[in-house]
Parts: C-alpha cells; sequence; structure tokens
C-alpha cells in the first residue's frame, strides 16, 4: 500500500554539496505556489516569464538581493539560465568585449587557481580562444592553502580585463578571507568572483567587485539559474563589427549580459519556478535577521565542527593545512583509509546523517553546511565526529 504523501517531512540533516538542503518552509509555501500562484489559477512554473506575475517575482528578488547584500547603484543584478560552468563562458566573452570597448584592443584575462572550480573556469577561458595568464596555481600544494597576494604572479595592467577568483571551492574546503588590493590588483583590472558556495554566507563590500557570478543551487535555490551583480560600466560593449575586425569571439546572444539587462533577464525563458524559490529564501534570511545574523550562526557552526575534527588530529586529517583559509561552507576531511572513511559514511546514515560523501574527484568527507544546515544538523554531527573517532582509532 503507497504511503500517504504529505507536505510535512522530518526535518533532514542533509550535509550535500549541492544541489543542497533548502529550507522545509520555504518548501512547503512554494509547493502550494506550484498548483496555483497568487491569483491566477495556474502554478508560479506555468505562467509566462514576461507576464505580471513572473516580472513580478524578478523584481521582487532583485530588491531583496540588493538589500540582503547592500548593493550600490553602480552595480546591477540580473539571472541568467545555467550555473557556474554557463558563467565561466558567458564571463570572458562579456567582460572581453567591454574591455575592447574600453581601450579599442584585445585584451587577456588573469586567473587565479585555487581549487578545481576555478581551475575549471581559467581551461574554459583558454578553450574559447582567449589569452589567459595563470597568476597563482595552488594544485601542487593539493589546494591546502592560499598563498598571500606578494606571492602572486603580478597582473600586467595595460592588457588584463580582469582577475578571476573562485571565492569558495566547494571540492577542495578553502575560502578567500580577503579581496586582493590596490597593492596587487591594478586600477582598471575588475576583479570577478565565483561565490556559488557561499554568497549570502557573509557580508562582503560589493563595491570591490567588477562582476559576482553564483549558480542557486548551493546557498539558496535550485539548480538552473544563475545570480550576477555586475557593475554598470562593465555592459558596454564594443560593436559586432568591432569585435570580428579583431578576431574577438562574439558572445551568444542567450548569455550576452546587455541584453539580459535590458530584457529584466527575460530575454529567454528564465525559470520562473527556481526564481521563484530564490526570493523566498531570501524572504526567510531577511526575516531571520539577514547576512549579519547568518554570518554569526555559520562561524558558530563552522568552529564547532573544525574543532571536533581537530580534537582527533591523528584520526581525521584536514587537506587545507591553513587554518586560515578553511572554508566555512564546506568541510573536507579524511580518514585514515578508504574503508574506514565508507565506514563513515555508512554509520551516519543509520543515524540520519547524509550526504557526506567526498567529491568523487578527491574522496574523503565532505560536510557542507550551508545557511539552511541548522546548528542543531552540526552539533548532531559533531556528536557522530567524536562517537566514531572512539570506536575506531
Amino acid at each position: 500500500m503507497a504511503q500517504e504523501r504529505t507536505l510535512n517531512r522530518e526535518e533532514p540533516h542533509y550535509f550535500g554539496a549541492g544541489p543542497a538542503l533548502l529550507p522545509t518552509s520555504v518548501l512547503q509555501e512554494a509547493a502550494y505556489d506550484l498548483i496555483t500562484y497568487g491569483d491566477e489559477n495556474i502554478g508560479v512554473g506555468e505562467i509566462s516569464h514576461r507576464s505580471k506575475p513572473a516580472i513580478g517575482i524578478i523584481d521582487s528578488t532583485k530588491e531583496k538581493l540588493s538589500e540582503l547584500m547592500n548593493i550600490p547603484d553602480t552595480h546591477e543584478v540580473f539571472f541568467m539560465q545555467g550555473g557556474g560552468t554557463t558563467g565561466f563562458s558567458s564571463i570572458v566573452y562579456n567582460l572581453m568585449a567591454n574591455y575592447t570597448k574600453r581601450t579599442g584592443k584585445k585584451g587577456k584575462a588573469a586567473y587565479a587557481i585555487t581549487g578545481s572550480w576555478s581551475a575549471k573556469a581559467a581551461e574554459e577561458s583558454k578553450r574559447l580562444g582567449f589569452e589567459t595568464d595563470i597568476v597563482v596555481n595552488t594544485k601542487n600544494r593539493k589546494y591546502g592553502d592560499i598563498p598571500p597576494y606578494s606571492e602572486w604572479k603580478s597582473i600586467d595592467k595595460e592588457s588584463t580585463a580582469y582577475l578571476y577568483v573562485c571565492d569558495n571551492e566547494t571540492v577542495n574546503g578553502n575560502e578567500f578571507q580577503d579581496t586582493p588590493g590596490p597593492n596587487y590588483l591594478p586600477e582598471g583590472v575588475e576583479l570577478v568572483s565565483d561565490m556559488s558556495s557561499n554568497i549570502l554566507s557573509k557580508e562582503i563590500d560589493v563595491s570591490k567587485y567588477g562582476l559576482i557570478m553564483a549558480g542557486a543551487q548551493k546557498n539558496i535555490g535550485l539548480a538552473g539559474l544563475t545570480i550576477y551583480i555586475i557593475k554598470k560600466s562593465l555592459l558596454e560593449q564594443a560593436s559586432d563589427e568591432e569585435l570580428n575586425s579583431k578576431n574577438i569571439p562574439l558572445t551568444p546572444i542567450a548569455f550576452h549580459y546587455p541584453t539580459v539587462v535590458k530584457n529584466n533577464s527575460a530575454y529567454n525563458t528564465i525559470p520562473i519556478f527556481t526564481c521563484h524559490m530564490i526570493n523566498l529564501v531570501l524572504k526567510k534570511l531577511q526575516d531571520a535577521g539577514g547576512v549579519s545574523a547568518m554570518e554569526k550562526t555559520n562561524e558558530q557552526k563552522a568552529k564547532t565542527l573544525y574543532g571536533a575534527l581537530e580534537n582527533y588530529p591523528n584520526f581525521y586529517k584536514m587537506p587545507v593545512t591553513n587554518r586560515s583559509v578553511r572554508s566555512r561552507m564546506n568541510v573536507v576531511f579524511n580518514l585514515p583509509n578508504a574503508d574506514l572513511e565508507a565506514k563513515f559514511v555508512s554509520e551516519a546514515a543509520e543515524r540520519k546523517l547524509t550526504g557526506l560523501k567526498g567529491h568523487r574527484s578527491v574522496g574523503g568527507i565532505r560536510a557542507s553546511i550551508y545557511n539552511a544546515v541548522s546548528l542543531e544538523s552540526v552539533e548532531l554531527l559533531v556528536k557522530f565526529v567524536n562517537d566514531f573517532a572512539e570506536a575506531n582509532k
């Protein structure tokens, strides 16, 4: 006999890296809205992306994000289909077109490789035919550290359009704690950051960034939509004719930032239900006290979990050797052998602690403790970390 379905659920203790946990109350509200939305007799996933209700969702989401992140008037918020991988391509196309508009020249891009995602971004820039300068690459350190900017290769200010960083590496578990200042980043070179896995987890100064990209599926919503926060001056681009004359690839129209902004993120069929989910998450975050309140909770969660792991230094090994750059969102660690790691994941699941298996490229264990993961969940995981070590060390 089939189990009766309900919109209620036992609160999960899920530590998956993405798609990741969402607040149950948000999912419940969204479930009703998927059937009927507002005064419509159809659901939010069925309305036209250019209808009045859909435009209202887009505008409301942009407004909430601007308030939560204190986004200055110098910057524009927009949404595009796809995730981070789409962002890798769209960023280099669009910012190179802007660089040519500003300078009349063909520029190059600087990339800081501090983990697997920034490595993929740099690879895509090269693959698309753009000159790509690697200013730091910590692969030989197994991405266990982010060295000071004084150790990075200097940026060629005469020809570089932007510096790309991944603020938080979900696979490798490291996170930037600051931004490169004028002592490193030359004037006129824009700072571009992938914040897919830590957006809204901490307060940042948006004015320091030329462009922020964040896929929704890790910390603020469902897969299928990416948030972009861009300096408005970067929306100015050279004409197609000028770009062609300099053998600079043209941006595919669906990912052409000026076109997307001009059409209020609805040039093509934006996934409105996904945007609505983000809007609901942002509303819940506002009600909970905003980003500053969330940052304090996230600091407490990370401190509690890292502290437990460090109590057993011969049992739990953390590949991010520099404590100061350990991620507050993705806590990665290894056990003495693969068999113990499999046992850890299995016995954790018996306690309803799930989503702990490390990324397939690195193995080990990964606990993603995004905004939606409660302190209670982290405390339950800490108890298991302690119990498992005592039973198996």
